[in-house]
């Protein structure tokens, strides 16, 4: 028998509960996978109030880093004892055991941690899309990164700095300004205390900037239509302050003819290649030390722990990446 993690209602962190299953048999073209460490992420806890929808009852989770334990009909890329990780996997990663489509798994290279892949793997492919296609930043250039002491934040300040752009990161306290700052953010806005708008604007010369990130949703998002330069692109790619919603499209013609895009990683990684073609690129920034990955000991919860660990991440009282440990 494995533990996994089910919910049969949507709601608040206390619909998740600890099942035991039966440890599956891979289908053709599936891999059971033995976790080791799980990525925490904050997509997981909008599949769990129902934001986004889920047929009930779902386990929860698409991220973590194990070994392979059997394959199924038609697998040649991995074998069993295969050290792998994986971002983009059917709902169930917070589990012991997780079927995963062979074309989700990627290698894990010797010199990462199981710990080190599943706290970077999703968060880290998704900056990879966010600055290296959604807008391909460029060295030298100033942007903004809102939730900059974030899990995604801190990869996209490391990120940046290797690259050569300037990221100004918005955070929610004077230790997560610093904490952005040691990763790499060249200016912080904290927002509690200073204006957003104000700040890049003073930060920029009046110029603003040409791309803003924004993962926070509602709470930002006219203020980061307000940092765009005319013809700007708004990256909403989060929702941890509620969605967007009731939208008048006339605000982006009276703000400078702007630009908005709702991506995700599943829009821009759709195949092996363009799998392993990011991994390889966020694992060669890992191994090199350009990305630095520490999960602290309070952001790693048992697995029967969930509960706990869902209601810290939405405190916001986390910096960086939390985990799950079977």
């Amino acid at each position: 028998m494995a533990k996994r993690i089910q919910i049969s209602q949507h709601g608040g962190p206390e619909v998740m509960q600890v099942i035991d299953v039966d440890i599956p048999e891979p289908a053709a073209d599936e891999v059971i996978v033995e976790n080791k460490a799980i990525g925490i992420n904050y997509i997981d806890t909008y599949v769990r109030s129902g934001l986004y929808p889920a047929s009930l009852p779902a386990g929860l989770g698409t991220e973590a880093a194990g070994v392979v334990k059997s394959v199924g009909e038609g697998v040649t890329a991995v074998k069993p004892g295969d050290r792998v990780v994986y971002a983009q996997s059917a709902l169930g990663a917070y589990s012991e055991f997780h079927a995963v489509n062979v074309d989700k798994l990627a290698l894990l290279p010797d010199g990462i941690s199981y710990e080190q892949a599943a706290a970077s793997f999703l968060k880290g492919l998704t900056v990879h899309y966010l600055l290296r296609q959604t807008y391909v930043v460029q060295p030298d250039e100033v942007f903004l990164f809102q939730a900059a002491a974030g899990g995604v934040g801190l990869i996209a300040c490391q990120w940046a700095k290797a690259l050569g752009a300037h990221l100004i990161g918005t955070v929610g306290s004077a230790e997560k300004a610093v904490r952005a700052k040691e990763a790499g953010a060249w200016a912080t806005i904290n927002y509690r205390e200073e204006d957003i708008v104000r700040r890049v604007a003073e930060l920029t010369d009046g110029k603003k900037v040409r791309v803003v990130y924004d993962s926070v949703g509602k709470d930002t998002w006219e203020a980061s239509l307000n940092c765009l330069q005319r013809r700007g692109l708004m990256v909403s790619f989060g929702n941890s302050s509620g969605p967007v919603s009731g939208v008048n499209l006339g605000i982006l013609n009276q703000k400078g003819s702007l630009y908005v895009t709702r991506p995700s990683l599943n829009g821009y990684i759709t195949t092996r290649e363009a799998l392993t073609s990011a991994s390889n690129e966020l694992f060669s920034l890992i191994a090199s030390g350009a990305i630095k990955v520490d999960v602290p000991e309070q952001q790693k919860f048992a697995l029967t722990d969930v509960q706990r660990a869902h209601k810290t991440l939405e405190s916001r009282a986390t910096q960086g990446s939390s985990l799950l440990i079977p």
